[in-house]
């Protein structure tokens, strides 16, 4: 029995309205697509999470990227029988909930950036007309 039968996981109607919340706080599309795929399997090869969420291989490289960057995934490569490149597997390091959490972190103190700087902008607005 081979594996080549295994049907991966394909992103779903509620994965999408979340992917289309993300996106609407600013996270690139093929990032957040990246993201919910990889959060509803425990590990993934690149050609599934391709496949699953709809995505060109150059998109889900860059969007790993980012992943891996902000801690958020790993990568590990799978040994192939024979010639040819390894197999990349990848993984969340942490739930989503608590990606979430950083994500809403982060969203909080740009709001927090956005409102020092109208306030600065208003004071100096004040001393200009006076």
């Amino acid at each position: 029995m081979g594996t080549k039968s295994k049907i991966s996981y394909v992103l779903d109607e509620t994965d999408s309205k979340a992917v289309q919340l993300f996106t609407n706080l600013g996270m690139p599309r093929n990032l957040a697509k990246t993201l919910m795929y990889i959060s509803q399997v425990d590990e993934c090869r690149s050609i599934d999470v391709e496949q699953g969420a709809d995505l060109r291989q150059p998109e889900l490289c860059i969007s790993m990227q980012e992943l891996r960057r902000r801690g958020w995934a790993e990568k590990r490569d799978m040994k192939k029988k024979g010639k040819g490149r390894p197999v990349h597997v990848y993984k969340l390091t942490k739930p989503l909930d608590a990606i979430l959490k950083s994500f809403e972190k982060e969203k909080i103190q740009e709001v927090e950036t956005v409102e020092k700087n109208l306030q600065n902008l208003k004071e100096l607005s004040k001393i200009s007309n006076s």
